[in-house]
């Protein structure tokens, strides 16, 4: 099959790139993304490409707010030669081992062989959605995650991609999991691993408005513009004396963050970094 690769310059690149993959992923045609350091490839079969459809979503991204309109994003479009981009991106995506706390996570692809000798194995098909457990996000909140072990605990995962974080908290022992996301092939996409892995996870359609119940720990690994919006409904479902841990932001924007959340009456605590990305764990106190 022919794709065509489309190539976006942006400034900044963060959150625009993670929109830009929200906004052309739900499109239905782009198949596949890969960050590059100024911006983002973004992968269509060729006869499904329309220019305006890439437009129609950088329009979309700048009209969310004052700070996206400033966004510059340009475009290159080529035609790749016809290949078996299947076989191709299997040769080329690698399995990820992340050791943290004396415990040892494997995070493969259903292609990838399985191993004897890690504490917690979880297998997933990424399709399109976030979360193999590549990005430096990802594998910061594994490490939180595993901090807190949520044994008996109720967990719920915001934006929850592939699923990895809400099956590596059901694995932790936690007692009840909710894993949602706003997008439709993340939904399917986390429903199909959770099958993969033999774990019991309520996944579900839907963003912050939706929450209901209250969770013992609450896991968001978004962007800062979402995690801005939506900490005053994370608080809502957060059980006094739970967790709420967060990434998909800058070291830079840490500050930001840590005052926004004492301002709700939350106290942050912990943070970690990994190539400039960073995570921090937010507490709630029991009597709030």
């Amino acid at each position: 099959m022919k794709y065509t690769e489309v190539t976006f310059k942006i400034n900044p690149v963060e959150p625009a790139r993670s929109l830009l993959v929200d906004a052309l992923g739900n499109d239905g045609a782009f198949d596949s993304f890969a960050d590059t350091p100024d911006g983002l490839k973004a992968y269509v079969p060729a006869a499904d490409f329309v220019r305006s459809d890439v437009d129609d979503a950088i329009g979309r991204i700048k009209s969310l707010s004052d700070e996206c309109a400033a966004i510059e994003c340009s475009y290159t479009v080529e035609e790749m030669p016809d290949k078996d981009w299947n076989e191709e991106w299997e040769r080329n995506h690698k399995p990820i081992l992340e050791k943290c706390w004396d415990h040892t996570v494997y995070v493969r692809a259903p292609f990838h062989e399985h191993r004897d000798d890690v504490d917690y194995e979880i297998v997933i098909e990424p399709k399109m959605s976030f979360g193999t457990a590549h990005h430096p996000t990802t594998r910061l909140m594994i490490d939180h995650l595993i901090e807190e072990m949520p044994v008996g605990k109720k967990v719920l995962d915001m934006g929850t991609g592939t699923g990895v974080l809400a099956i590596l908290a059901k694995k932790l022992g936690a007692s009840y999991v909710e894993a949602v996301d706003i997008d439709e092939w993340s939904y399917r996409n986390a429903v199909e691993n959770a099958a993969l892995n033999g774990v019991d996870i309520n996944v579900r359609l839907g963003d912050a408005t939706t929450l209901d119940g209250s969770f013992d720990m609450v896991l968001a690994n978004i962007n800062k513009n979402i995690l801005m919006r939506d900490m005053t409904e994370y608080d809502k479902v957060l059980k006094p004396g739970g967790v709420l841990i967060i990434s998909g932001f800058y070291e830079q924007d840490r500050i930001q963050l840590d005052a926004y959340a004492r301002s709700l009456g939350l106290t942050p605590t912990l943070s970690m970094t990994c190539d400039d990305w960073c995570s921090i764990n937010i507490f709630k106190a029991s009597d709030k």
